[in-house]
């Protein structure tokens, strides 16, 4: 319906007459029916066409259809505040930005055409095998990451990483996805560029095992040998479905490599990612 309205303004534009009124002439409740059927960058554009459709464009139940659902639940545990006090346009807005949660290490996200949430998990909120121990691991500064550090594998012979996360998710079908890289990331002077790979060992011997279990019960596993290095790569993990929007839902993900006849090293670790399905 986008486009055909679109289209339908451009016809319309021009000096309103008797007997051909205008843009401006048309109801402001009936140009907020409409603006429902819109998605919000489409409304954002109208709204500059005159008052009424700037008007029309703030009305509340306008961008209620926008929100998830459970809006309210989530406004209260990202913002501590009251969701009747804000407009439904505010809230709206604050959704879409990056709002970080449990102690900073955590953040959500609303994506701005569909409306659908996703959450990522820093490395920092995970519990890993010698993560303080310099001989083994490297905390980088990195803006290739949400949380803006990466921690780098240098060696080890036993890779365990365990997470969880509690969010009360919209209804749907969620993926889940460890954000991983083979090879360091190092900066020369004017340019990026990926140190060479000699660090990067281990992966094709056994593989990565990852898995995660939800609190109605929902569990995947998968393993896959790591290659590609040079590029971030998200691991598929398996999905889960969501039924309540009310109800939080508890996650725990864990990846291994546990094989001490060998060691590996050369990887870097960013956060996982749960992002709606499709």
């Amino acid at each position: 319906m986008g486009a055909g309205f679109s289209g339908l303004v451009a016809d319309c534009i021009g000096a309103p007459t008797p007997s051909n009124p205008g843009l401006g002439d048309i109801p402001e409740s009936c140009v907020a029916v409409i603006l429902t059927h819109l998605d919000p960058l489409e409304i954002c554009k109208l709204a500059r066409l005159n008052r009424v459709f700037r008007e029309a464009s703030s009305a509340d139940f306008v961008w209620e259809s926008k929100l998830p659902e459970n809006y309210q639940i989530l406004m209260k545990k990202l913002f501590s505040e009251c969701p009747q006090n804000l407009a439904k346009k505010e809230i709206y807005a604050r959704l879409c930005r990056p709002n970080r949660f449990d102690g900073g290490n955590k953040e959500v996200w609303m994506d701005q055409s569909s409306g659908k949430i996703g959450v990522s998990v820093s490395w920092k909120a995970m519990k890993i095998t010698g993560i303080d121990d310099r001989r083994y691991w490297n905390h980088i500064p990195s803006d290739e990451s949400r949380f803006h550090q990466i921690a780098y594998l240098q060696q080890i012979w036993w890779l365990e990483v365990d997470g969880h996360v509690e969010f009360q998710f919209p209804r749907g079908t969620y993926s889940l996805y460890f954000r991983l890289r083979l090879g360091n990331l190092t900066k020369s002077p004017g340019r990026r560029r990926v140190r060479e790979h000699e660090q990067v060992h281990g992966w094709n011997v056994k593989p990565v095992q990852f898995q995660f279990a939800t609190s109605h019960n929902q569990n995947a596993l998968s393993q896959c040998y790591l290659s590609g290095p040079g590029k971030w790569v998200n691991h598929h993990v398996g999905d889960f479905s969501v039924e309540s929007s009310i109800e939080p839902t508890k996650i725990k993900f864990s990846m291994m490599q546990i094989d001490c006849t060998h060691t590996k090293g050369g990887l870097c670790l960013d956060s996982v990612l749960i992002l709606p399905k499709g």
